[in-house]
């Protein structure tokens, strides 16, 4: 059985990073503290595989990107972030190692252990996120994409996603709808109490009590089937619907559709806005208006964030991007006819 660097920690009353700490020589340790750190290494054999870098005081100029590929998850818009954290890492003379099992604590908890990396950016942030404690208690530097109920303690940056969902509520009020509806993720995401999706349904449904709109959230499932039961569904039950805020873009199109093969035209009948890629929203049959997801933006500046924080310089606890949103084709003022 391989013996951990958690194994040698335990065996001499210590944590993995003072073990960690006593074979790179990074931080001092005590004479006492590295007598009984290599007397613990000694007895239980422990050879440190990814540790040569540690052993030679040096960094393995590697990030891991922890994404894990959960139900209901946006495959395509995973992809733009990890694209973007893997060019930005190589300016920085860095490599990325991509981590998609869904493994919680114990999968940063290896990867922390075995020294194959020297930060983590991690993605895929519920609002109370089960690897919230460990992230706190590692010594391996962090950047959160997304932020849990309680950020502190934590590096965090991402879209102002409540704000999105107000911007979006504020223009279709501006333009006279008084009657709105969220089309959401894919169930499962709220289930989870996924971050970012949990954040625009709180602005969508504040802004629109704000303005004294009427509106509902409907989660969906990221097929056109789906789409289709959702446009059925909101008008046979909110008939006076002129409004809706897209949050899925796998069914942007299909709901287009949809809507009016039901007999609404858009923007005419029915205004749309989305959060989405500016180049979806700008090549629909009806070109939509949209608030950017802002991929590469966010993952440079969470690859700076962490750069910074490798050299022992300070960063802002929370970056939160304020959302841009782009008129295009798909909404117009209320018809009163």
């Amino acid at each position: 059985m391989m013996v951990k660097i958690t194994d040698v920690a335990r065996h001499a009353g210590v944590s993995p990073s003072t073990v960690s700490y006593t074979l790179s020589g990074k931080r001092p340790i005590s004479a006492e503290t590295r007598a009984r750190v290599e007397e613990s290494i000694r007895e239980l054999g422990y050879r440190p595989h990814a540790g040569a870098r540690a052993l030679a005081g040096s960094r393995s100029n590697v990030l891991a990107l922890v994404v894990p590929l959960r139900a209901g998850i946006n495959v395509p818009v995973v992809m733009r972030f990890a694209v973007s954290v893997v060019t930005a890492a190589r300016a920085h003379d860095q490599d990325v190692l991509l981590l998609t099992q869904e493994e919680g604590e114990e999968g940063l908890r290896r990867v922390a252990d075995t020294a194959l990396v020297d930060a983590l950016i991690v993605m895929d942030v519920q609002l109370h996120d089960p690897r919230l404690p460990l992230l706190r208690a590692l010594d391996l530097p962090s950047v959160m994409i997304g932020f849990p109920a309680e950020p502190a303690g934590l590096t965090c940056i991402d879209l102002d996603f409540r704000a999105a969902g107000e911007v979006c509520v504020e223009h279709l009020a501006a333009l006279g709808h008084r009657v709105v509806a969220l089309i959401g993720s894919p169930p499962e995401v709220y289930v989870r109490q996924t971050a970012f999706a949990q954040r625009v349904v709180q602005g969508f449904t504040e802004a629109a009590a704000r303005n004294g709109l009427r509106s509902s959230v409907h989660p969906c499932e990221a097929t056109p089937a789906a789409a289709r039961t959702v446009a059925e569904q909101l008008l046979r039950e909110q008939p006076a619907l002129t409004g809706v805020v897209v949050h899925n873009e796998a069914v942007l199109e299909p709901l287009i559709d949809a809507f009016e093969q039901l007999g609404l035209r858009v923007p005419g009948d029915l205004s749309v806005t989305a959060l989405c890629p500016d180049e979806l929203a700008e090549h629909l049959r009806v070109p939509v208006t949209s608030i950017a997801i802002p991929s590469t933006e966010v993952g440079e500046r969470a690859v700076e964030l962490l750069t910074r924080k490798l050299a022992g310089l300070p960063v802002p606890d929370t970056t939160r991007l304020p959302p841009r949103l782009t008129e295009r084709a798909s909404t117009a003022r209320r018809s009163l006819a």
